[in-house]
């Protein structure tokens, strides 16, 4: 008698192997900049820190405080004081006089977003790995860095956008002036821990240094 016939056996491979090449020929899809996210949450936590050291809008109103000052000098002393003491709510003021005129003037602001826009998506936070190629032509990190910088001084000093930000910021700071030369600073008690954080450029130093390095691992890759 003659032994019965052996049927081949072939082993499959792992499903798993197919997949994984077969998402190999894939593209990608892009992948957020981990940096731009943190400049977002250095961002919001500067801003959230700096509102909560805001003083009682009331008290910046009290009508009851207000009086005609002696003095130019006089006048000046109660601007630097008040101003120690006001300072977040007369930095939230200015800051809400530009963005009233930049709104009155939307193409300034159209113009602006759009220079902000291409140096955080253009230069600062776009992949090291994604040149930018415009009309046919892939620009280097020099050149577009160039660009961006003749970008920005013709939209600043070229257009109407340097007129309304000077202009904003100098009837935001008369607001402020006006009101620290009437306001009384008598009834206003400081800290020395608080006055000797006081001053512009320490307000805004943490958030600058939030922001200087939220980005610096993105230019450091560029230079």
């Amino acid at each position: 008698m003659s032994s019965p016939a052996v049927l081949p056996i072939s082993n499959p491979q792992p499903a798993a192997a197919v997949p994984a090449a077969a998402n190999s020929g894939q593209p990608q899809p892009p992948i957020a900049t981990p940096a731009f996210r943190a400049l977002i949450n250095h961002l919001s936590n500067s801003l959230n820190n700096g509102l909560s050291q805001r003083r009682p809008w009331a008290e910046l109103a009290d009508r009851s405080a207000f009086s005609k000052p002696e003095s130019l000098s006089d006048a000046a002393l109660r601007v630097r004081k008040n101003y120690s003491y006001f300072r977040v709510n007369y930095l939230t003021v200015v800051a809400a006089v530009v963005a009233f005129s930049l709104i009155t003037n939307p193409v300034s602001l159209i113009f602006l977003a759009a220079l902000l826009a291409a140096w955080l998506f253009g230069y600062l936070f776009r992949p090291s790995d994604s040149p930018v190629v415009l009309f046919g032509r892939t620009f280097s990190d020099r050149e577009t860095l160039g660009i961006l910088i003749v970008l920005s001084v013709v939209v600043i000093f070229l257009t109407s956008v340097g007129s309304v930000l000077i202009s904003a910021l100098l009837a935001g700071v008369a607001v402020v002036c006006v009101h620290g030369a009437f306001r009384v600073p008598e009834d206003l008690f400081l800290d020395e821990q608080e006055n000797a954080s006081t001053g512009f450029l320490s307000f805004l130093g943490g958030a600058a240094s939030n922001v200087a390095a939220a980005a610096a691992p993105a230019v450091a890759s560029r230079v």
